[in-house]
């Protein structure tokens, strides 16, 4: 698997108006030094979707960037959130324990 190349926000927003100005796609990825011309089109897509937070993500990041989870239902977000709340209970019960052993 190849490296994976991190394009800033205003290379991608540039790339998407000169596509919209009808510029042919190689003559984009080599002006402004884009390696893939899938790229362009994953960002043409985001665009078209009004999806335009992701252009500005890091790399890998572009699903659940600043979301968080999906949950099916109100209960599985309360299940989950249950979890979570629990998990932090026994966390603070385990540095409760090996501060009194520190201390004690």
């Amino acid at each position: 698997m190849g490296t994976r190349v991190s394009y800033p926000a205003e290379v991608k927003i540039k790339a998407i108006e000169m596509r919209l100005a009808g510029i042919p796609v190689k003559e984009i990825l080599e002006e402004l030094k884009i390696k893939n011309k899938s790229q362009l089109m994953i960002w043409m897509r985001w665009y078209k979707a009004g999806e335009t937070q992701r252009l500005h993500q890091p790399v890998g990041k572009q699903y659940s960037y600043g979301k968080g989870p999906e949950y099916d239902s109100e209960e599985a977000r309360l299940q989950a959130e249950n979890l979570y709340l629990k998990q932090q209970i026994e966390v603070l019960k385990k540095y409760v324990e090996l501060e009194r052993k520190w201390l004690g």
